[in-house]
């Protein structure tokens, strides 16, 4: 994981570059390096060294005239290297470099061919190709500025006063001067009329190991995120077997207001199950408001819920790699593949279902992604997420979704994949955390901590600035007095309305409460009823 920023075009002053980069050094505090290509195009690069600690340098050369910066991990590099790429010379050994090889074998039509996350450039000559990973799990923006040249960068802020105009590079595409926008990634489960399978449960249970495992590919010490729900119980439960075997100990990583916020007490639970070596880290409802005007610089956004959810992750992140590990895995993803979300339940009919679960997953980089890159990346830790491995999102989002949705099993979310892990001869969780309802994890820190801040925020603005934040704001125009204050901090780093148009706020549907916390949903509560009855059998 990284940050790159490149600049197509002439006579930049590289001074300049370098302080423009150094913005995002918090993305790659171990080195950084320029390069300023013949035809006077420029690369920058500032690295966290996760693969290939002693020569994995960016940027990279190719075997002539190429250069490249990349920005995320290509997980399958070991096999294009022995395989499509087998005739060529490497400089390093460096997952990365397998990037701007492909781009000598085959042109422009590789961006398929890699299995991981990433955000790229590779420049040869005065052609050149930039690239977003599938769905967006690493951040990549892009502008043009008064002279024509080309920007793409890591993060907003190291071009946002550079351009005339910016926007966030579309994930699933690659762009070229002679293409325009190209989008590579096109699976069948963007037709929502090919989700007609029904659950394999084994095939759910080997397919998530396996991107679990993929995932741990690292030169560096490697940890989980335990908030105690699902999806991070089981990636821990996962990882952890895999560690094991490798007479390694896994680092388990939770936070709450205190000892005792729901995921907290369930966290620990998971970690004294798992064996792991587990680690509790607090904050106070006062501490995360005081960094909210550096929360907000970081994530580049005012969407509440990626606010709400980004301050206890940042400051998780931070006490992370305070104890020297930069790697991490997390659950993200889940959640939008199945529609577990509590709204989900008052979807219309099936088609809705999966077509709010689809635009859901394809919205992802616009919100729990973004918060899960940046919140990590502002302390140089790497997040990796294995429910968003192609193979896992190819398996689970053509469900039919008569068979996802909650009320099929009772009332009970995410019984799909509760029901695929629970192997009572050999279980990977207690029953007591298989079982148990989800928070969301702004939530699950301590409900006394999203009180809190609508109140501070609220305070914080007038009844008159509210009644003219149309005027102030006429795009994205803030509904609340939360999203007001949000809003106008973002606009004191990020003023420009290219800035403000990268931002998508997400409302859920079909419910008469338009505050994104699952608690604001009447269904939650029926939902604790249900969840009560545990297992059921169908």
């Amino acid at each position: 994981m990284c940050g790159i920023l490149a600049i197509i075009g002439k006579g930049k002053d590289e001074a300049l570059v370098k302080q423009l980069s150094k913005r995002m050094s918090h993305r790659g505090p171990d080195e950084s390096d320029l390069h300023v290509t013949e035809k006077g195009h420029i690369l920058s690069h500032e690295r966290l060294s996760i693969i290939d600690l002693n020569t994995g340098k960016q940027p990279i050369q190719g075997t002539k005239d190429a250069w490249m910066v990349h920005n995320g991990e290509i997980y399958n590099h070991k096999e294009l290297r022995t395989t499509v790429l087998a005739s060529h010379t490497f400089r390093t050994t460096s997952d990365s470099e397998v990037i701007v090889h492909l781009y000598e074998e085959f042109g422009y039509d590789f961006c398929h061919m890699l299995d991981g996350i990433f955000g790229f450039v590779v420049i040869d000559g005065d052609d050149f190709i930039a690239g977003r990973d599938p769905l967006g799990v690493k951040p990549l923006y892009y502008g043009i500025d008064d002279r024509g040249r080309m920007y793409f960068s890591s993060e907003m802020k190291s071009i946002a006063d550079q351009c005339q105009t910016f926007s966030t590079f579309p994930p699933g595409h690659y762009y070229t001067p002679k293409t325009g926008f190209v989008k590579y990634y096109r699976p069948q489960w963007e037709d929502i009329t090919k989700a007609v399978q029904p659950v394999d449960y084994q095939a759910i249970r080997e397919t998530l190991t396996q991107a679990v495992e993929k995932r741990l590919m690292s030169d560096v010490p490697i940890g989980v995120l335990l908030s105690g729900g699902l999806d991070s119980s089981l990636t821990s439960s996962i990882e952890a077997r895999a560690m094991k075997k490798l007479g390694k100990t896994l680092h388990s990583f939770s936070i709450g207001l205190d000892d005792s916020a729901p995921d907290a007490v369930a966290a620990r639970a998971v970690a004294e199950f798992l064996g792991t070596q587990h680690h509790e880290v607090h904050f106070t409802i006062e501490q995360g408001i005081e960094i909210l005007d550096k929360l907000i610089w970081h994530l580049e956004t005012y969407d509440v819920t990626s606010i709400r959810a980004s301050t206890p992750m940042y400051f998780l992140s931070k006490a992370i790699t305070d104890m020297g590990i930069k790697v991490v895995v997390s659950g993200e993803g889940y959640d939008e593949i199945f529609g577990v979300y509590i709204y989900f339940r008052n979807s219309l009919s099936a088609e809705d279902f999966q077509r709010e679960t689809m635009d859901r997953v394809q919205k992802l980089f616009t919100a729990d992604l973004l918060r899960a890159d940046k919140s990590t990346m502002a302390h140089g830790l790497e997040a990796r997420v294995p429910f968003l491995d192609k193979k896992f999102l190819e398996l689970a989002i053509q469900i039919k979704p008569e068979e996802k949705e909650p009320l099929t099993y009772n009332g009970i979310e995410k019984y799909i994949l509760r029901k695929a892990f629970d192997t009572p001869e050999q279980p990977y969780l207690p029953d007591s955390v298989l079982w148990r309802q989800k928070e969301q994890f702004s939530d699950g820190v301590g409900y006394n901590w999203i009180d809190t801040l609508i109140e501070y925020c609220s305070a914080q603005v007038t009844d008159e600035q509210m009644a003219s934040a149309a005027e102030r704001f006429p795009y994205n125009t803030p509904a609340t007095k939360e999203a007001y204050f949000y809003r106008s901090v973002f606009h004191k780093h990020f003023p420009q309305v290219s800035a403000a148009q990268t931002v998508r706020k997400w409302i859920p549907k079909w419910q008469a409460n338009t505050d994104p916390s699952g608690r604001a949903n009447a269904a939650h509560v029926q939902a604790d009823t249900a969840i009560a009855q545990q297992k059921i059998v169908v």
